[in-house]
């Protein structure tokens, strides 16, 4: 395969991943369809574990029976916190009603469609707790660190003259 045919390889499999990315994986903040929800505690056993990373999507409806992540509606207790648990009746005009697969009793919330962030589409499991370590303090410190000794490591050596001073380069 000749360079030219192969470039042209390349930028389409590049713009094909940022298609993809732009309409399934690119973040709700950043105006696209999908959000990464870490699961915490054991309420959706066996289905989602502690640590798993779920991607949800913004979806037109949700119908019983569905995996989705809403936020605790505002005025109770954990207002705005993001819950994963299961669809088990209701709707979206007099408010869902969810509970946890390992949960004995549905949700004291009954969130609506405006509460609702997706429904669960794929699993990445202990992707979360990995995330939760990135995110503290002393581990991103390394990490920040380590980027910056490799940038400096990864510098091309100065130019040297034969009797091994730094060459100057004149500007003018």
């Amino acid at each position: 395969m000749s360079r030219g045919v192969g470039r042209v390889v390349s930028l389409a499999f590049a713009a094909a991943v940022i298609v993809v990315w732009a309409f399934t994986l690119r973040p709700q903040a950043l105006g696209g369809p999908a959000m990464f929800v870490a699961v915490r505690g054991s309420s959706m056993l066996p289905t989602y574990e502690h640590g798993d990373l779920v991607v949800v999507q913004s979806a037109a409806a949700y119908r019983v029976g569905e995996v989705v992540a809403y936020r605790v509606p505002a005025g109770h207790i954990g207002a705005g916190k993001i819950v994963i648990h299961r669809v088990i009746g209701g709707g979206a005009t007099e408010g869902f009603t969810l509970q946890g697969d390992h949960n004995t009793a549905p949700d004291p919330w009954h969130p609506k469609r405006a509460d609702m962030v997706g429904l669960a589409r794929w699993r990445l499991p202990n992707a979360g707790r990995l995330i939760a370590l990135v995110r503290q303090p002393v581990i991103l410190a390394g990490l920040a660190s380590a980027f910056v000794v490799t940038v400096f490591l990864a510098r091309p050596p100065r130019p040297r003259s034969s009797n091994g001073r730094v060459r100057q380069r004149l500007v003018g």
